[in-house]
C-alpha cells in the first residue's frame, strides 16, 4: 500500500468498510491495516471516525466512477461485463470477504451525513452509468432505469456471492443483466 499516511488510512478504511461494515471499521483497526501510527489519526481526521469514513465513499465513488468513465464507447453488452467485472474481481480477490464499502456505510451507519453521502454516491454512479449506457445503445428514457437495475442487481449479486461462498449467483444475475441489455437494444432499433 503506497502513498501517504492519510492515503493508507483512507485505503485501509475502504478494505475495511468492505469486509467488515461501518461498525467494525475503527481507528484502531484502521492504524492496525494502514500500519499509520497512532497520532495519525487526529493529524489527518480531526473531526473523527466520520470524516476518514467520508473520505473512504468519496474515493471508492470516484473509483467506481472512473471505471464507468473507462467503459464510455462500449456497447451496453461490455458495460454490464465491465461494471460487473469489477464486482467479480471484488469478491475474487477477498475470497467472498468483501463487498460494497459504500453499501456497508448506507445500510449500517447510525450519522444522517454519512447515509447521504452515500446516497449521493450510488445516485452519482447511476447518472454516470445512465449516459454510458446510452451512448452504448441504451434508450434514452430506458438508461435511468437500467442504471438502476445494474447497481442494485450487482449489490445484491455479491451480497448473495459472500453468503453463498460461490460466484454461482452473481453469474445468474450477470447473465440476466446481459440479457436486458441485449432486450433494450433490440426495442432501441425496432
Amino acid at each position: 500500500m503506497a502513498g501517504t499516511v492519510r492515503d493508507r488510512m483512507v485505503d485501509s478504511a475502504i478494505v475495511l468498510l468492505a469486509e467488515r461494515g461501518f461498525q467494525a471499521t475503527s481507528f484502531s483497526a484502521v492504524l492496525a491495516a494502514s500500519k499509520a501510527p497512532r497520532g495519525s489519526v487526529y493529524h489527518h481526521f480531526p473531526e473523527g471516525k466520520n470524516q476518514l469514513i467520508a473520505a473512504a465513499i468519496e474515493l471508492a465513488g470516484d473509483r467506481a466512477v472512473g471505471l464507468v468513465d473507462s467503459l464510455e464507447g462500449s456497447g451496453a453488452e461490455g458495460i454490464v461485463n465491465g461494471f460487473m467485472a469489477m464486482w467479480r474481481a471484488v469478491l475474487l480477490r477477498s475470497d467472498f470477504t468483501a463487498g460494497c464499502s459504500v453499501l456497508a456505510v448506507a445500510v449500517s451507519s447510525d450519522s444522517d451525513a454519512l447515509i447521504e453521502q452515500a446516497g449521493a454516491t450510488f445516485r452519482a454512479w447511476r447518472e454516470r452509468l445512465a449516459r454510458v449506457l446510452e451512448t452504448g445503445g441504451i434508450p434514452a428514457a430506458a438508461a435511468p432505469g437500467f442504471a438502476a437495475m445494474l447497481v442494485a442487481a450487482s449489490e445484491g449479486a455479491v451480497v448473495l456471492s459472500r453468503a453463498e461462498q460461490s460466484l454461482e449467483p452473481f453469474e445468474q444475475v450477470h447473465a440476466q443483466l446481459l440479457l436486458a441489455a441485449r432486450a433494450q437494444q433490440h426495442d432501441a432499433w425496432s
